[in-house]
């Protein structure tokens, strides 16, 4: 592929202008290679010492960034460890996920990393932790001390963190049965979220104290059992095409697409709160949210429904409380309500940097708190390593659900076994009390 080629193959992406877009190109270069030729390595080397020395300047910085397949991970990083380190200047690596498909396939690989790359140096890239909402949840949680006080067992009955896609794998089938939905989206992206809802307060703010608080709670996290699970995999509905319809699946394929998976966390704050993470692709909608539900009242009136706390990650960033509020009118009757911050509504002209510029800004920047370290990774594998290897062995039932639907017909039995409470009268974003107001 020529540098032209290149350009023109990646200027699609672009939301910029004409301007913006040009001194970006001139400014990429497109090299082909081999993962594990001495030879493209020293080729790479020779190019990216002739692109410095046309900038000028003394410190010669490379940031290295990893899009790789994991079994070349080890081999691409003692290259580039051999060939293109820079004695001028900061080297630096990113590495997206998978890091590893269970906790001793990633021991290792974090032990061979450690041998080329300090953990200063090594950047692991979960771009969850570059999301708005995401990135939203330390200072909603210590910046407002009313709100903190309310997340723990005393208030809180139970805890969902969603992750809904509304499409299959479309033709990634292949790709994605090696891993299933655990693997892809919970043990990283939704332990993420959770880590940071459910850590204590740090000590201070720094990146590493923010790491030993998520690592401290994930290390009170039991690992997950099968009565704590529950698994689907979607077929064909309404001319939508089943999973096992994809020609890359095996047609024998047991790989979940949907996984409702719950975590118990033994500490003071949270025990006996369960935790309930669910993840599935050809769902009704999509959506990434945290709903906190509180327990109910002592002594209820009027029948009144509980409140919830709902961070909505995307789409349209928003945080909201759901209280409840009389009817008005003289009806002697409560509707739930939200207190809403939704932010296209309440940030006029806000700019929101995709998760991965954030991120990759981040790292520019040597700022580690929103990248995992290697003792988390191994604290979130630790959790669920088991199950997995249950689900691989064929030993957890995998249920059928219909392409569209909200997922396994026994969703809302299995999250009412932990307590949750679906709303009855609610309607986001307006509430319609039509027939239940009244005039003398």
């Amino acid at each position: 592929m020529s540098k032209e080629e290149f350009h023109e193959r990646i200027s699609g992406s672009f939301d910029c202008t004409d301007e913006q877009k040009r001194a970006f190109l001139e400014r990429c270069r497109y090299m082909a290679g081999q993962y594990d030729d001495d030879e493209s390595f020293a080729q790479m080397n020779d190019a990216l010492t002739k692109w410095e020395d046309e900038r000028g300047g003394s410190e010669r910085n490379r940031v290295f960034y990893f899009a790789l397949p994991p079994n070349v991970f080890v081999s691409v990083s003692q290259h580039l460890r051999k060939s293109c380190y820079s004695d001028k200047g900061v080297n630096r690596v990113i590495v997206e996920k998978p890091f590893g498909m269970d906790l001793e396939s990633c021991s290792e690989m974090l032990k061979e990393m450690q041998t080329m790359w300090t953990e200063a140096e090594t950047f692991r890239i979960d771009h969850y932790l570059g999301k708005e909402m995401v990135k939203n949840i330390i200072p909603l949680r210590f910046g407002n001390p009313f709100v903190e006080h309310m997340l723990n067992k005393q208030m809180v009955d139970n805890v969902q963190i969603t992750f809904k896609e509304p499409f299959g794998t479309e033709g990634r089938g292949g790709y994605f049965d090696k891993f299933g939905i655990i693997r892809d989206i919970q043990q990283n992206h939704l332990c993420q979220v959770f880590s940071l809802l459910a850590m204590e307060e740090p000590d201070t703010f720094s990146p590493e104290a923010i790491r030993d608080a998520k690592v401290n709670l994930l290390r009170c996290v039991r690992p997950i059992c099968a009565d704590d699970v529950l698994l689907g995999q979607y077929v064909a509905h309404d001319g939508k095409p089943g999973y096992k319809d994809d020609e890359t699946v095996p047609k024998d394929s047991n790989t979940p697409t949907f996984a409702a998976v719950v975590l118990h966390v033994d500490n003071d704050r949270w025990r006996d709160v369960p935790f309930i993470m669910k993840a599935g692709k050809a769902l009704d909608e999509g959506k990434v949210e945290i709903r906190v539900q509180f327990r109910d009242l002592e002594r209820n009136i009027n029948d009144i429904e509980r409140n919830e706390l709902v961070i909505r990650i995307q789409p349209g960033e928003a945080l909201y409380f759901i209280m409840n509020t009389k009817v008005p009118g003289h009806a002697d009757l409560t509707v739930p309500v939200e207190l809403d911050l939704t932010y296209k509504h309440r940030f006029q002209d806000a700019y929101i940097p995709e998760a991965y510029e954030a991120l990759i800004l981040d790292c520019l920047r040597d700022e580690h708190s929103n990248f995992v370290r290697d003792d988390e990774l191994e604290a979130s594998w630790s959790i669920f390593t088991p199950i997995l290897h249950a689900i691989d062995a064929g030993k957890v039932p995998c249920e059928s659900y219909l392409y569209g639907s909200r997922g396994p017909e026994q969703l809302n039995d299995f999250i009412g076994k932990f307590g949750y409470k679906p709303k009855k009268n609610y309607d986001w974003p307006e509430t319609n009390v039509k027939g239940l107001s009244s005039k003398v």
